[in-house]
């Protein structure tokens, strides 16, 4: 750099913004802590994650097509049952040799974890449960016997207040023959 020449502001701040070399990691984040064999760096220095639970089960859906992927990625797809429609989905649980075969076909699949959100379902509930799209799985319970059933069907019969048919005809013919 010639110094007996004036330079200008743009020749100013390249000159003194270049830096050769490689940055130090060490020296540039020292602050960060170490959880199994990957460092975090925590935006302040007393923030704490929250605790956090797993979920036990995931929910796979396959969101890309299986033709033109190689063999081992359509063998991991056929293990799971994915190898069919594009809407199937399949459960799986959340273990480590699941998670390695999920890792190595992430781009084809869409994994949501399954939450409970009224507790998880008994060996009788079965049969009733849903599982939705976005992984909650919701138990639908039965209304009860038939016989409370009934007597709510009696004690709504007999209300004087109740919209019944023969009502509802009257109410809408007087709308219709004067409407304003």
């Amino acid at each position: 750099m010639n110094l007996g020449r004036l330079l200008t502001p743009f020749q100013v701040s390249t000159a003194l913004a270049r830096n050769y070399g490689k940055h130090n990691k060490k020296y540039l984040y020292k602050d960060g802590k170490k959880y199994e064999g990957i460092i975090y760096y925590p935006r302040f220095p007393d923030h704490q994650d929250p605790p956090i639970e797993p979920a036990k089960l995931f929910r796979v859906q396959r969101i890309k097509p299986v033709k033109g992927n190689p063999f081992w990625e359509k063998r991991i797809l056929k293990d799971l049952g994915l190898d069919g429609k594009q809407s199937d989905f399949t459960v799986v649980k959340n273990i480590p040799e699941n998670n390695a075969r999920l890792w190595k076909i992430k781009h084809l699949i869409k994994v949501t974890p399954v939450t409970f959100p009224y507790g998880e379902p008994t060996a009788q509930d079965v049969k009733h449960t849903i599982l939705k799209e976005n992984g909650e799985c919701l138990v639908t319970k039965d209304i009860g016997p038939v016989a409370v059933r009934t007597e709510a069907r009696e004690a709504f019969d007999q209300q004087p207040k109740r919209l019944d048919t023969d009502l509802l005809r009257k109410d809408s013919r007087l709308k219709w023959l004067n409407p304003w």
